[in-house]
């Protein structure tokens, strides 16, 4: 990534906020990128400081301009060398968040929730710009403390599938890993159906074998993309890529996926993998969006 633009985090005044604005100022200080820090609700716009007054609480918890004020001050604190700028937007943070990725290098959210059970679903902001946004995406998760998980294994970990389009998320992923310094593992997850037995004349005697045989050739064509001096692991796994994927999350500090964009077609476009690792991931993801 050579692009100068900002890393945009979506900041609520939750603790999965807060985490993601960690994630990302830890990421800005590394890319010597600007931060930005947007707030967007169309509470903001209806209700305003009544709101604060009818809930008998001091304005300066709910108000969005403390919000992001907050979160500037925990930026600031956490990388004292990064750029911040804050914004308040009054409207949808769905609608909010994708337009700003259109002026951004990545944009970041959290996993939404105050509790372990309730950040076990992903909210639906997250689901929507990781669907929709026109940068890449990174959506925090691997901690239900208030503070983001450190990098810890020194591994980035993407996930590659049949299609052509996992170039970009690999070629993403490298760069990460490369940023870090930090092994790229590369795994591919295959499978052979159930309705696929050894009468099938190519599957004769090992009906797995044909299926794996070609995950291995996806995984070194996949490879093709990983520049030199990144140190890679590769590896086929047996198994439903949204297990598979989800097991890796636990020894990696970010889990790397493709995710195909339709042009001109407006409906959520993560397919069942990103929308399963989304929601169970051990560790912070990061989707690539592809145009097809």
């Amino acid at each position: 990534m050579t692009t100068d633009l900002p890393i945009v985090v979506g900041v609520d005044g939750s603790e999965p906020g807060l985490r993601a604005v960690d994630w990302a100022a830890d990421e800005a200080a590394v890319r010597g990128l600007p931060l930005r820090l947007v707030y967007a609700s169309l509470w903001e716009r209806y209700e305003g400081a009544q709101l604060a007054e009818d809930l008998d609480k001091p304005s300066e918890q709910v108000l969005a301009e403390d919000v992001v004020a907050s979160a500037a001050r925990r930026a600031t604190s956490r990388r004292p060398e990064v750029k911040v700028a804050t914004d308040v937007q009054p409207e949808e943070p769905e609608y909010a968040l994708v337009r700003e990725s259109r002026n951004a290098s990545l944009l970041v959210t959290g996993s939404r929730g105050r509790s372990g059970i309730a950040e076990a679903l992903l909210g639906s902001v997250s689901l929507t710009v990781a669907g929709h946004a026109h940068c890449p995406v990174v959506v925090v998760r691997g901690s239900h403390d208030n503070q983001a998980l450190p990098a810890a294994h020194h591994r980035v970990v993407v996930g590659v599938g049949e299609q052509p389009a996992a170039a970009a998320a690999v070629r993403f992923a490298a760069e990460e890993a490369r940023w870090r310094g930090a092994e790229l593992e590369v795994v591919r997850a295959w499978r052979c159906p159930a309705h696929e037995t050894t009468d099938h004349p190519l599957l004769a005697g090992e009906p797995a074998r044909l299926h794996e045989q070609q995950a291995v050739e996806a995984l070194e064509k996949s490879l093709q993309d990983v520049p030199a001096g990144i140190e890679v692991r590769s590896r086929t796994v047996e198994g439903h890529t949204r297990t598979v994927l989800a097991d890796a999350s636990r020894d990696a500090d970010l889990l790397v996926l493709g995710a195909r964009r339709r042009q001109r077609h407006f409906g959520l476009q993560l397919g069942r993998v990103a929308h399963g690792v989304l929601h169970h991931s051990a560790c912070p993801v990061l989707v690539v969006p592809e145009l097809v």
